[in-house]
């Protein structure tokens, strides 16, 4: 019988990156305090903070649920460096081209070393989604499957949505911004989906860790995948309308009750969790 994986187990090292982006966020955030938000060079480090901040939650999101992939030793090798490599860089271009006042995407009228920045972090942006394509596909494998079923159809879920945000950062590059139209905003297409590696996961986590059947399990976690990647389809075509989510019509109304319904059945799982603990407590007692 194959042994269960467990969360985070061997990814040391991509923890400790993904930690590194908080630290710089924090530094980064002291700097934007101490120096402002004017357009003087340093401050820009107000921008280098949500990056910062998100690659690190991205990086320990992958971390934690990397164990689940089925992949071997060698593969999880190779993808662990190759990211490390790319966000060790990523952090780099953003951090001091923004202590510089720089773009560091969009370097206009830069120095070589500006265009070298931007060009390289051009390249590890798609780097790091061509990686992940082949992170994802792990998961929607048998081997990957047998190891923790209820896991591994949430991290399916979540990978859906990655996916959808990495298009949404291609489309960001492409469009040279995040703003399409007067109102539409790309950011929130691109930034939203990512946050589907902490809501699924964790709620599968919770629903294991009751005593639910492994059928409401599953329907649990088909309710909260599907409903969180409607809910960013409807923010993405609001976006592509070139329409602003802070508006009472059909397709922000439409993503704010998929994404409700995702809370409900996150809860759900939460409330059930608690319970079955509260149960076995109780029984022990």
């Amino acid at each position: 019988m194959t042994d269960q994986p467990l969360w985070f187990k061997g990814e040391k090292w991509m923890v400790v990156t993904g930690l590194l982006g908080f630290a710089l966020a924090l530094v980064c955030g002291l700097g934007a305090l101490l120096l402002g938000t004017d357009e003087t060079p340093g401050s820009g480090m107000a921008k280098a903070v949500s990056f910062n901040a998100a690659l690190g939650i991205f990086l320990l999101s992958t971390a934690a649920v990397s164990p689940f992939a089925g992949w071997g030793r060698k593969s999880r090798a190779f993808f662990r460096w190759s990211y490390i490599a790319l966000a060790l860089f990523s952090y780099f271009a953003e951090t001091v081209q923004h202590i510089r006042g720089v773009n560091p995407r969009f370097a206009m009228d830069g120095s070589a070393f500006d265009l070298a920045v931007a060009n390289g972090f051009g390249m590890a942006a798609m780097l790091l989604v061509v990686f992940y394509l082949g992170f994802a596909a792990a998961f929607f494998r048998k081997r990957a499957s047998q190891l923790q079923p209820s896991v591994v159809l949430s991290v399916r879920y979540a990978m859906v949505a990655v996916l959808f945000s990495f298009a949404g950062g291609i489309c960001i590059s492409i469009n040279g911004g995040r703003f399409i139209g007067l109102e539409g905003n790309l950011i929130w297409f691109h930034g939203l989906g990512f946050h589907a590696l902490q809501v699924l996961p964790i709620t599968a986590w919770l629903a294991i860790r009751s005593s639910m059947t492994i059928r409401l399990q599953r329907t649990l976690i088909h309710i909260a995948g599907v409903s969180f990647i409607g809910g960013l389809l409807a923010i993405g075509l609001q976006t592509l309308q070139e329409r602003t989510l802070l508006e009472w019509s059909l397709l922000p109304l439409a993503a704010l009750a998929f994404f409700i319904v995702t809370t409900a059945a996150s809860l759900r799982a939460c409330l059930e969790a608690v319970r079955s603990k509260k149960d076995g407590s109780t029984l022990a007692g």
